[in-house]
């Protein structure tokens, strides 16, 4: 009998909503002292330049009033629950590239483009109404969701502003954990079990794959490594292997090996 899965996590909409704001304030901040040969360095995310990585995190959070200034979708249930999303992103890949490009030629000006963005989005988003449907580009999905996804998006890609353009650009604390309790909760959805114990303090949890179950003491299978080094695993950043060499993740026992399960996200 496979191993039943738990119920899913539930997020609080006003306080994700509040950290979404916080986060890409915190961007925005910082996207306004890039200087020109900054805003022109390669990213890690392809031939995206930094220049163009702001103008698709704003798209990001700009997807959500957009979504919600369309007609709400019929229907009783959401056609994305929130654990499919991260293993949805890697199909739109394509799309996202040509639609960021598209908006890194036609709003040059960053400054007036964030800040458009952030008054549309604390104008149009209301701080409950979480149930609310909305279309996205990967089905329709609760607003609560999909204001979650887009937590993990603007800490995601805040990290990869920070390792290109040489920032400190500060992670706001709801966010990251939002972001840390998805990507690990997809990993348990991804491979159900009870035989591995990983471990993301303080903010996660989880167990996975499935062998024998411990049920108390120290599992005999553990993974334990920080937020920001199990979202760059989860969404490949940073290889299973090289996390290993460099001692940026513990992991004891002959089952603790994520390396075929990783990244979760395309």
């Amino acid at each position: 009998m496979p191993p039943a899965k738990k119920r899913p996590r539930s997020y609080d909409h006003a306080r994700t909503r509040t950290a979404v704001l916080a986060q890409f304030a915190h961007v925005r901040e910082a996207v306004a002292t890039l200087t020109p040969e900054q805003l022109a360095r390669p990213t890690r995310l392809g031939d995206w330049t930094v220049r163009d990585l702001a103008a698709h995190i704003a798209m990001a959070l700009s997807r959500v009033t957009g979504s919600l200034e369309l007609p709400e979708p019929c229907g009783p249930k959401p056609e994305l629950a929130l654990l499919q999303w991260p293993f949805s992103t890697a199909g739109a890949a394509g799309r996202i590239t040509d639609d960021t490009m598209a908006l890194a030629v036609d709003r040059p000006d960053l400054d007036a483009l964030y800040e458009e963005t952030a008054e549309r989005f604390a104008a149009t988003v209301p701080a409950d109404a979480g149930d609310r449907l909305l279309p996205t580009r990967f089905g329709t999905m609760r607003l609560g969701d999909f204001l979650v996804t887009r937590a993990v998006e603007l800490i995601v890609h805040t990290d990869d502003v920070n390792e290109a353009a040489g920032l400190d650009i500060p992670y706001d604390r709801q966010a990251l954990a939002a972001c840390t309790r998805l990507l690990a909760d997809a990993l348990a959805d991804k491979a159900p079990g009870g035989s591995v114990e990983v471990r993301v303090p303080p903010f996660a949890v989880v167990q996975c794959i499935g062998g024998p179950k411990h049920t108390r003491g120290t599992p005999p299978n553990v993974v334990e490594t920080a937020p920001l080094t199990w979202i760059r695993l989860a969404t490949g950043r940073l290889a299973w292997a090289e996390a290993l060499d460099e001692a940026q993740v513990s992991a004891s026992g002959e089952r603790a090996d994520l390396g075929p399960l990783l990244p979760l996200m395309g």
